[in-house]
């Protein structure tokens, strides 16, 4: 089922990134979620796509990812990374009723962070991607199992 997961939200990354400025809130929510590192995909100089367990890491849980969104173009992101948190980086932001997926890239266009989390499962992809404009660029994508505890607005 991940896996499943994991090309479907690859692809809908790839889709977007010709596209800035995306929004689409489908309702006001209030998520707050406790998340647990099952694995992690690292492609660096040293790895090449190599999957790790979490077991193996020395990577936290996410004890408090929570999603803050209002109609119709407001999606706050808390607790997955300082990067994330800061708003006025995230340029693709899209929420129905079962998926929340976003997506910021630094002004320079050389470091991006992405997520999208299925709110139904609790599945979470968070993908970091360094030195984009270089070949040797870096990737480290993690998945989480989530369990929510969820407020409706």
């Amino acid at each position: 089922m991940i896996k499943y997961f994991l090309y479907i939200s690859l692809s809908l990354l790839a889709f977007t990134l010709s596209f800035a400025k995306d929004v689409d809130v489908q309702e006001n929510i209030k998520l707050s979620f406790a998340c647990d590192l099952e694995k992690k995909i690292l492609k660096n100089s040293e790895y090449n796509y190599e999957t790790f367990l979490a077991k193996d890491l020395n990577n936290k849980n996410l004890d408090k990812f929570e999603i803050d969104a209002k109609l119709p173009d407001i999606l706050l992101i808390n607790g997955l990374s300082l990067f994330i948190s800061n708003t006025e980086k995230l340029e693709i932001k899209i929420l129905n009723k079962d998926i929340v997926f976003f997506k910021a890239t630094d002004k320079v266009k050389n470091y991006s962070e992405s997520g999208i989390i299925d709110r139904k499962t609790g599945e979470l992809i968070h993908e970091i991607t360094q030195y984009l404009k270089n070949d040797d660029f870096e990737k480290d994508i993690s998945f989480y199992l989530c369990r929510k505890n969820e407020n409706q607005i």
